[in-house]
């Protein structure tokens, strides 16, 4: 196979027979000695490894992508969640009954806590991020309880407005900006949500603490 050859002197350009690879000669026009380069040995390409799934008896890293199942969320939980619901539907009318409009706010604030605690453990299930691996364990247990008193921390500061603040629906086009920034923060900051998703997860606490309510008598916001 011919070697190509540049004359560093006056870059004249040719082909030699492979046979006088590495020996050297004069320049067929300006005759300077030329150093032909070596030939060029045959490179050999493997196929590609076949990607591991674990460094062991390697000592190099996986190369093959980690494959992530999604978990559905578990049998025991959404039956928990719809036992909750209905309890807490029944004890809103039995509290109509006994209590009437006068119902104590430590027992309020009792509720609004336990309300949060299936509306943020269940709605992160609903709107998390499937590309993400999910928080499980100690873990969404205790992001589950920061962001349920987040929120129950700002139906409290609902509670302590004075009325005349809430009492026109217009008012409210004014002060429920407030408390949705705050609540997704809440989710966003404990649960990974972005903005949108965090402000439908905190709607879906309000949604549920207005229905209710409404069940207890009460005005619904």
């Amino acid at each position: 196979m011919p070697i190509q050859v540049i004359c560093p002197g006056c870059q004249a350009r040719f082909s030699v027979s492979d046979q006088f690879s590495g020996r050297s000669g004069p320049c067929p026009k300006c005759k300077q000695p030329i150093k032909i380069p070596a030939k060029i040995q045959s490179i050999q390409i493997h196929e590609p490894e076949a990607p591991t799934t674990t460094s062991k008896g390697t000592g190099r890293a996986p190369t093959a992508p980690i494959r992530r199942v999604d978990k559905p969320i578990a049998p025991l939980v959404i039956v928990a969640t719809a036992v909750g619901t209905v309890m807490l539907m029944v004890l809103a009318l039995l509290a109509q009954w006994v209590c009437g409009a006068a119902i104590p706010f430590w027992l309020m604030a009792l509720a609004a806590l336990g309300i949060a605690l299936p509306c943020v453990r269940m709605g992160y299930e609903i709107l998390r991020e499937k590309e993400l691996d999910p928080y499980r364990g100690r873990s969404l247990l205790m992001r589950t309880l920061i962001c349920a008193s987040v929120y129950a921390v700002l139906w409290g500061v609902r509670w302590l407005l004075p009325a005349e603040v809430t009492a026109e629906m217009w008012q409210w086009l004014y002060i429920a900006p407030i408390f949705f920034f705050a609540g997704s923060v809440a989710a966003q900051a404990t649960l990974d949500l972005d903005w949108g998703p965090g402000a439908v997860h905190y709607s879906l606490y309000i949604l549920v603490t207005t229905l209710l309510r409404w069940l207890a008598g009460l005005p619904p916001i």
